[in-house]
């Protein structure tokens, strides 16, 4: 298979499935279990959509090449304004237009970059429907949106349809049908849509992914992921949300909101939509304390929250089964006090690894046989070093002078840019996205049914099955910049 890995997890481990000789075996390592049979509950049902007359799927599709890549922007309020400079940092990338309903921001953003020596972009706003006469000019190959959760279905799509590729912020959509959607208009139109997942970026996720996948915890069975990071004063300031948009959410809907910082580098490591998937989502939710804890001693009555009632529990769980019996938990809190942590954690029969828990400057710890005895836990740093990706080593350095979040914002951007100018295919495509996102309208389904099992839709329509390299890629250059 072209760009698998030189020695991988899959050929040490990957049995019959390797070969792809076992797919009935694996089908029944998912089937519903009968009703009625002891201690199990059928999942309730998701409808599978077949795929229209036409269309075909977007696996292993490469980009066509571009010389140069051209990024239109939606959306440029905190996220969006903060991911500007780093895809004008790229090689070989050029921010052309930036669109937001408040014109004054596109004004800001395209001052910023034209203050740092690059082209001036062309400026949308002013009204609801601007970045759809954006998505329309024939100078964007890809198209960046950072608006409100609400938007991104629609905005998302309607860049598909204008033939751009899109890369979306999380959660690229918010319901089922949604994302049923997205993967039907990327199929139909034949470009890609991403979502925007800069932690399957991460220095150590992509350490761990690695790890996984050279066989040093042994046959993988279970995952931890999530988003716990205590945004209680940003959801009640008046100003970083615009028109409290966030935190407006969290009185309509009981949803995992934000699980796929942790879901996806797990889904990864698991090789869900490659081998894998995801089957069986059950979720359970604590009750809505902490915002209305938070208001009651920190918000003056005169605030406009009062007359909020807020519904989404602070810590909303999902357990997830997989079609290999490997089990994921995924968790989202942003309403309690707690250290930031997305939890990042893989195990297996040979040892596991935690993120967000050791004494070491990488802030991991692990513990894998036969290199460790005792019961004691070791530092992250020396097996970082062995497994660092290459993605890692090659920018690393740009990596930290150029994007947030430790500099896993540049490597998304760095990477997706490459991939568009060296017409490879996408480490993360439109199944992967939607399979990440799933939990948002899943969680929603099983906590309104008592927490009952609910059966994952599998947007591959069948094709999960087949091995294929994501973000294990085998290292690669950057085109030279002409």
């Amino acid at each position: 298979m072209p760009g698998l890995p030189a020695v991988s997890r899959r050929l040490l481990l990957g049995g019959a499935l390797a070969t792809g000789a076992a797919v009935t075996g694996v089908g029944a390592a998912y089937a519903a279990p009968a009703a009625g049979a002891a201690g199990a509950e059928a999942p309730l049902p998701v409808h599978t959509p077949p795929r229209r007359r036409g269309q075909r799927s977007m696996t292993d599709v490469p980009f066509d090449v571009h010389r140069t890549v051209r990024v239109g922007m939606i959306g440029l309020g905190n996220r969006g304004s903060g991911m500007a400079e780093g895809w004008a940092a790229v090689p070989g990338c050029r921010v052309t237009a930036v669109c937001d309903i408040r014109a004054g921001r596109a004004t800001s953003v395209a001052n910023r970059l034209v203050a740092l020596g690059k082209p001036r972009p062309a400026e949308y706003g002013g009204s609801a429907d601007a970045y759809a006469q954006m998505a329309k000019r024939d100078d964007i190959d890809l198209v960046y949106i950072a608006t409100p959760w609400e938007f991104y279905h629609r905005q998302g799509k309607a860049a598909l349809e204008a033939g751009k590729h899109a890369i979306v912020e999380l959660p690229v959509a918010t319901e089922l049908d949604e994302l049923w959607d997205l993967v039907d208009t990327s199929e139909r139109t034949r470009r890609h849509l991403m979502l925007s997942e800069n932690c399957s970026y991460g220095r150590n996720e992509l350490a761990m992914l690695k790890m996984a996948h050279d066989g040093l915890f042994g046959d993988v069975t279970n995952g931890h992921g999530g988003y716990l990071h205590d945004l209680r004063e940003l959801l009640f300031s008046d100003t970083y949300y615009t028109d409290s948009w966030r935190r407006l959410w969290h009185t309509r809907s009981t949803a995992s909101f934000y699980p796929m910082h942790g879901l996806a580098p797990v889904a990864a490591a698991m090789d869900i939509n490659r081998g894998d998937r995801m089957t069986v989502l059950r979720a359970t939710s604590t009750e809505p304390k902490g915002l209305a804890d938070y208001r009651e001693r920190f918000v003056d009555r005169s605030h406009p929250s009062w007359k909020e009632t807020y519904i989404n529990g602070d810590l909303v769980t999902c357990l997830i089964d997989t079609a290999m019996g490997r089990v994921i938990r995924a968790e989202h809190d942003v309403s309690s006090p707690r250290p930031y942590s997305r939890i990042n954690s893989l195990a297996g029969s040979c040892g596991i690894f935690e993120d967000y828990a050791g004494t070491s400057a990488t802030g991991g710890r692990i513990y894998v046989e036969p290199d460790h005895s005792g019961h004691s836990w070791r530092d992250f740093d020396s097996y970082r070093k062995e497994f660092d990706h290459w993605l890692w080593k090659k920018i690393g350095d740009d990596a930290a002078n150029n994007g947030g979040h430790g500099g896993m914002d540049y490597v998304l951007q760095w990477r997706t840019v490459q991939l568009m100018r060296a017409g490879l295919v996408p480490d993360m495509d439109v199944y992967d996205s939607a399979a990440w996102c799933a939990p948002v309208p899943l969680s929603v389904k099983s906590l309104a049914a008592g927490g009952r099992p609910v059966a994952y839709p599998d947007f591959t329509r069948g094709s999960w099955v087949n091995l294929r390299v994501g973000l294990d890629s085998r290292e690669s250059a950057m085109p030279p910049v002409a």
